[in-house]
């Protein structure tokens, strides 16, 4: 397997500079494992691997755990960041704001934490920033090669189930790149609905990640997406991240009756929780999805534990 980049230098980039100066200088060694950067308001900067949570002092070396060394986030780092993480106009990120999150250039999602704003009962704004959590995306060629060989050619829909952060993500940008350029497989007409903006990076019109011979619906929400990609893209096989509305399952639906594969990722640590979700019964209860593909953990991102042939739910 081949990362393309760590991911990690390009959200770093985001950060305001008195904390990009000193985050850039951990070691190299672990910027390839950290999946997320924390920041919080009064408190130290923290990185995360797995179930495992690093620290660091102002000289970038890394701390096991908690010590009046560790390098202490300020407010004004956070409001510095946040605008930074705005493009310096937060009024023109409002509706991502109030749903939790900013995804920016290079895939990298941003979860807010402040105090909401309530009128008529629902989430108009979010002011007073008090965290930030960085999601870093990576393009890890090759992760998903044994995957496609095995389930290649296609016969029905592929469900990748996972804990957050266990690679489901990272697995789909790689499926979709090999299975649309005929890698291991035949080459197959794929479009992917990106939805947030994570699996291609999309920022003004061009991919910052490698999505080979997709077309990419770039911040469309999934059911529109997957309509307008029946309407106007004849596509073989459908890509998007993170099923599990209601709405989601009549769209897959309505997919699966244009003839196209779907591949598509939920939320589930395992097949018993995948079988208590609801929405996750009425996905399979579609027929779209032949086969669901199960995912370690956050520890291991990508490590695939089981298949599950998926015959009638």
């Amino acid at each position: 397997m081949e990362e393309k980049n760590t991911g990690f230098d390009t959200a770093v980039d985001i950060l305001c500079d008195e904390l990009a100066e000193t985050v850039r200088k951990i070691p190299e060694r672990k910027k390839s494992l950290i999946q997320e950067i924390r920041l919080r308001v009064h408190k130290p900067v923290t990185f995360s691997y797995g179930s495992e949570t690093l620290f660091a002092d102002s000289s970038g070396k890394i701390l096991y755990s908690y010590s009046d060394k560790v390098y202490t986030v300020s407010k004004r780092n956070i409001y510095d960041t946040f605008r930074r993480i705005c493009s310096y106009s937060v009024y023109s990120h409002q509706n991502d704001i109030k749903n939790g999150f900013i995804t920016v250039h290079g895939g990298h999602r941003v979860g807010i934490c402040g105090t909401a704003v309530v009128n008529d009962g629902k989430i108009s704004a979010v002011s007073d920033i008090s965290s930030l959590n960085i999601r870093i995306a990576r393009q890890i060629f090759g992760v998903s090669e044994e995957l496609v060989s095995k389930l290649c050619p296609l016969k029905n829909g592929v469900l990748i189930v996972g804990a957050p952060s266990s690679g489901k993500t990272t697995l789909l940008r790689d499926i979709a790149y090999r299975i649309s350029m005929g890698m291991g497989c035949k080459m197959q007409k794929t479009v992917v609905i990106d939805e947030r903006g994570e699996l291609s990076g999309t920022h003004n019109g061009v991919s910052f990640n490698d999505m080979g011979l997709c077309d990419i619906l770039n911040g469309y929400p999934k059911g529109e997406g997957i309509l307008q990609a029946i309407r106007s893209l004849s596509p073989q096989v459908i890509i998007c991240d993170e099923l599990g509305t209601d709405k989601d399952c009549e769209n897959v639906a309505a997919g699966l009756n244009a003839g196209a594969k779907i591949i598509a990722s939920i939320h589930a640590s395992g097949f018993d929780e995948l079988m208590r979700r609801s929405q996750a019964v009425k996905l399979l209860k579609t027929g779209a999805f032949g086969t669901a593909v199960f995912l370690e953990s956050a520890d291991k991102p990508c490590k695939i534990t089981g298949y599950e042939m998926i015959n009638e739910v």
